[in-house]
């Protein structure tokens, strides 16, 4: 055998060894076969999905009555506004200011957020068919007289009027909120998330506003 051939064995023998060494890749496990069921919507069947059909996510169901009570806590946050926006030329004290102002801010982002939960879920802000005084009967709405009067007082008087007043419309608003709870049909997730932030947010401030009438009747 020539030195040349006697490399070559060499070499080959060394390819058939290394190539008899190598581990046979392991085969793919197979896919999994399950179905994949889309739940439907209340009182209606799930349907299974075909192969590589993506879940359709869809907001949960809302009520008539937590369009209702949206649309009223909007009316009822208007009049909280307009109780607020006396208090610039009617008073001078400066506790009164800072919380009339910090109740504009937080109703008026309550407002959007309660405008965006109906824009959401295609309901308009404002039924046209109701009528146009019906919300006057909403718990702690202050009627036409009590507004008026509350427009007319000045000074010391106003802030006893204005503390007395917000605390009755706060009050209301937790009737209201109560009564969403307990329907037999409310509410619906996230509109139960603003509720429950509305019920902490006004029971904090009746908390202040009944120690600020306690300061002022010493």
């Amino acid at each position: 055998m020539t030195p040349v051939v006697a490399r070559m064995s060499v070499v080959l023998a060394i390819a058939l060894a290394l190539t008899g060494c190598t581990a046979t890749p392991p085969e793919p496990r197979p896919t999994s076969t399950a179905p994949v069921v889309q739940l439907g919507a209340p009182g209606e069947e799930g349907r299974t999905l075909a192969p590589g059909e993506q879940l359709e996510m869809t907001p949960e169901a809302h009520t008539q009555t937590d369009v209702v009570f949206v649309r009223d806590m909007l009316h009822h946050h208007a009049q909280a506004l307009e109780m607020t926006g006396y208090v610039e030329d009617r008073t001078s004290d400066r506790d009164i200011r800072l919380l009339a102002e910090r109740m504009r801010v937080s109703q008026e982002d309550e407002m959007v957020q309660l405008e965006t939960w109906l824009q959401n879920r295609g309901e308009p802000v404002r039924d046209p068919d109701a009528a146009h005084d019906e919300h006057t009967l909403m718990p702690g709405m202050l009627t036409p007289e009590q507004m008026e009067a509350l427009e007319a007082a000045e000074g010391e008087g106003f802030d006893t009027l204005f503390l007395q007043s917000m605390i009755q419309h706060h009050q209301g608003a937790l009737v209201m909120i109560t009564e969403l709870f307990g329907s037999a049909d409310g509410a619906e997730a996230e509109l139960a998330q603003l509720a429950n932030h509305f019920d902490s947010d006004q029971r904090i401030e009746i908390s202040r506003m009944t120690s600020m009438l306690a300061e002022r009747s010493d």
